[in-house]
């Protein structure tokens, strides 16, 4: 059973002393079919434990891709729920941190939309932050697709701080490199149904933007070591973050040493 948190300040990293940890990085062809890819979740998470992993990364829709926007709504459902509490189960059970982003969380009374929410599971399978997505896919091509994700998803309304844990090829080598920090994407492949299909190839980025990690074709983990001892080198060779023009947009601190 799922344990929900009490105060956000009681998480921690266990064997942080340690420079260099394993994670893994997912990827799956999620359906409407909840069950069927909870249990893709559950081989992947397995799999990645017997490979040494200390947080496993799932990706948005883990739990479904729905074939509209009123039958996503209509099938999301609380924290609380078995969908949720079988995964924390399962981090307690292996002993290892789950980040579940994608989670379709139903919304308030009366709300018929719902929140896209990114889910952090600690090893004692415990809720420790669950970050509400704020910035919600809205376009309208010209002579193209209109897709507006607000007409199904309420926008998070705050700012989520880091919490302490374990730990487009191109777009994501470039946003390791500017932040200089490890890039974990995990994604979504193949065909979910007849309106959608996704592009796969999950991956590991380090600092300097290195693919160091990445998914084959299908349901799939792939697992890298997090150097923290190499971070801390590159950011101090490149000392980016003393370099902000902070008169221009705010005061910023600098990279911690981790």
């Amino acid at each position: 059973m799922c344990h929900f948190k009490q105060n956000l300040g009681t998480a921690r990293m266990e064997d942080s002393d340690q420079s260099g940890t394993v994670v893994a990085v997912c990827q799956m062809n999620s359906t409407i079919e909840v069950e069927r890819n909870l249990e893709i979740c559950e081989d992947l998470i397995r799999k990645a434990k017997t490979r040494g992993a200390k947080m496993v990364f799932l990706p948005e829709c883990f739990d479904y891709v729905a074939e509209s926007s009123e039958q996503a709504c209509s099938m999301a459902a609380p924290l609380q729920s078995p969908r949720m509490q079988c995964m924390c189960a399962l981090a307690q059970e292996l002993g290892v941190w789950l980040s579940l982003g994608g989670y379709h969380e139903q919304g308030p009374p009366g709300e018929k939309r719902l929140y896209n929410s990114h889910v952090i599971v600690n090893d004692s399978g415990v809720i420790v932050e669950v970050y509400h997505k704020m910035h919600l896919f809205d376009v309208n091509v010209q002579d193209g697709p209109r897709l507006k994700e607000s007409n199904a998803v309420i926008p998070g309304d705050k700012i989520v701080p880091p919490v302490p844990t374990p730990v487009g090829n191109v777009l994501l080598r470039s946003r390791a490199i500017e932040n200089q920090c490890y890039v974990i994407a995990a994604a979504q492949t193949g065909q979910h149904n007849a309106k959608r299909r996704s592009y796969g190839h999950a991956m590991i980025v380090d600092p300097w933007g290195c693919v160091i990690a990445q998914c084959g074709e299908g349901n799939d983990l792939s697992v890298a070591e997090i150097d923290l001892a190499y971070l801390n080198k590159v950011r101090q060779q490149m000392p980016i973050m003393n370099h902000k023009r902070k008169d221009l947009y705010g005061k910023l601190n600098s990279c911690p040493k981790l």
